[in-house]
């Protein structure tokens, strides 16, 4: 599983019958710290994440295991949006904290 946060999203007109109705996701990873890295994915959206929020990817055949992804040509899914992160007894992310930041500018 990766973490990471939605930076974008990926529209297509033209796709496999399979993809219909996903919503697709430009997923940043982060490291532990919370840091953007340099490395993205595109992830179908399992969960109804949104923009700004950091989520779980899972990938390979671990992405076609929800109801949503099962038996379709998915790679990578956003399976849970991250309320918290604890990293060695520490608070490094809380996504209410997060947003009273975004909302107060």
């Amino acid at each position: 599983m990766l973490m990471g946060k939605v930076v974008g999203t990926v529209v297509s007109t033209h796709k496999d019958e399979g993809m219909t109705g996903f919503k697709l996701l430009v997923v940043q990873n982060l490291d532990l710290k919370m840091g953007l890295t340099n490395s993205y994915v595109v992830a179908v959206d399992a969960v109804g994440a949104g923009h700004g929020e950091v989520v779980i990817v899972v990938q390979g055949s671990s992405a076609r295991l929800s109801d949503q992804t099962k038996n379709k040509p998915v790679d990578a899914a956003i399976i849970c949006i991250v309320d918290s992160v604890e990293v060695t007894g520490k608070m490094v992310y809380q996504k209410d904290e997060a947003l009273a930041v975004v909302s107060n500018g």
